[in-house]
């Protein structure tokens, strides 16, 4: 990353994609380089920031927490993906964290940075009210699920989001699946989603590759 300028990195944003070569020289002088460990905050439910954050390496995970300290993930972030434009634009606390899962780099834009971004492009505005309007979807979605769905068509509906299509067109899930963050994701004890993966799998909806990875069945579909 060292080897790369400001501006090379944010030709490798999409949501600058958008933007004039003037205006792109002009926020690469004003973006910060920031490297981020695993396990450490970007931003902090309940607490204020004045920068947008935009992943150019890692993962990050969103999660929010009630005052007992009961914790549900609500979203995974990757390269590409941005995030504080929220707390920016109605000037409110963050409604979650974000914490790096591994080591993240960031480009960091401020405020005022940002805010004239959008009032001179209206591209990037657009851009990031999509982004919201996804957000928002998936929001609903979640929400749906939690209210209709047992604990079964939650558990589908959550492995059928994180899997990812392979070249036989199978949907797969390469990494193992943690029982604790499935558990967090819908609102569900890690005792019971692991009774309903080892049933899941007794009943032929999944399946456990040696490798690690995760195998859904198409009628997994008919649960979430």
């Amino acid at each position: 990353m060292a080897m790369l300028s400001n501006l090379d990195l944010l030709r490798r944003v999409p949501l600058f994609s958008r933007l004039t070569v003037a205006q792109a020289e002009a926020i690469s002088n004003a973006v910060v380089k920031r490297r981020f460990k695993r396990g450490e905050a970007l931003v902090e439910q309940g607490q204020k920031s004045d920068a947008l954050y935009l992943l150019l390496t890692g993962r990050a995970r969103v999660t929010a927490a009630d005052s007992r300290g009961r914790e549900v993930i609500l979203a995974t972030l990757g390269q590409g993906d941005y995030l504080g434009e929220m707390s920016i634009i109605d000037n409110e606390p963050h409604s979650a964290t974000v914490r790096a899962e591994v080591q993240t780099d960031v480009l960091m834009l401020g405020r005022a940075e940002f805010t004239r971004c959008l009032s001179e492009n209206a591209a990037m505005s657009l851009v990031v009210m999509r982004g919201l309007v996804k957000r928002l979807r998936h929001a609903d979605r979640k929400i749906e699920s939690l209210a209709l769905l047992d604990v079964y068509g939650r558990v589908a509906h959550a492995l059928l989001e994180q899997a990812e299509t392979n070249a036989q067109g199978q949907q797969i899930i390469t990494g193992k699946v943690s029982r604790q963050d499935l558990a967090k994701t819908i609102g569900a004890s890690r005792e019971m989603v692991s009774r309903v993966m080892k049933d899941l799998e007794t009943r032929g909806f999944i399946e456990a590759l040696p490798s690690g990875a995760t195998l859904l069945k198409t009628r997994l579909a008919t649960l979430g």
